[in-house]
């Protein structure tokens, strides 16, 4: 952990997950500042937990984790005990797609989604369509190979892009539809 009441703590991470690396999660959380405190996250494809975490010790009030592998969420499970982070989270197993698709409420109060699904991998714009279609006032953290662009969205906007070696993070907030000019200026 860098930062909060677990800062300097090893977290336990399954050899298949490629947790986040210590930079890309500093940079994340400077991006964020204090405006976690408080705040009410989602993490996806959380693996074993480790942007989550980071929120819960920085003092977020509650954290969703949601993953649909076994061994990362048993580890996460461990993790959050080794921590005494497990009253303010919760972890569903599941895909997140169909989670998504299923309008959780905890996402229409969250203030932050964290979402590091497996690189190259086109989940991630599946993910993204959704997230588009229900967004909220959240900030969407999305880490992602420098490889892969983000699909088109409709809500969603770029606020900002910050890149560490192989590793990008773009920034996505709930931004209002782009206005149509005619060639007078007036809006359409």
């Amino acid at each position: 952990m860098s930062g909060g009441e677990a800062r300097g703590r090893r977290l336990k991470a399954p050899k298949n997950i490629r947790p986040t690396q210590g930079m890309v999660k500093q940079a994340i959380f400077n991006m964020v500042g204090p405006r976690i405190e408080g705040a009410t996250v989602v993490d996806l494809f959380a693996g074993s937990g480790a942007l989550g975490i980071e929120a819960l010790s920085r003092g977020a009030s509650r954290v969703t984790f949601v993953d649909q592998q076994p061994r990362g969420l048993a580890i996460l499970r461990q993790n959050l005990d080794a921590l005494g982070f497990k009253d303010r989270s919760d972890v569903i197993r599941g895909d997140v797609v169909h989670w998504l698709d299923a309008g959780p409420s905890v996402l229409s109060a969250a203030d932050f989604v964290f979402l590091d699904p497996p690189y190259d991998d086109a989940v991630l714009d599946r993910v993204l369509k959704v997230l588009d279609r229900i967004v909220t006032p959240s900030s969407v953290f999305v880490e992602h190979s420098k490889r892969q662009q983000l699909p088109e969205l409709s809500r969603l906007r770029v606020d900002r892009e910050r890149r560490y070696g192989d590793t990008v993070v773009t920034v996505l907030i709930a931004g209002l539809p782009q206005k149509i000019y005619d060639f007078s200026g007036a809006p359409k």
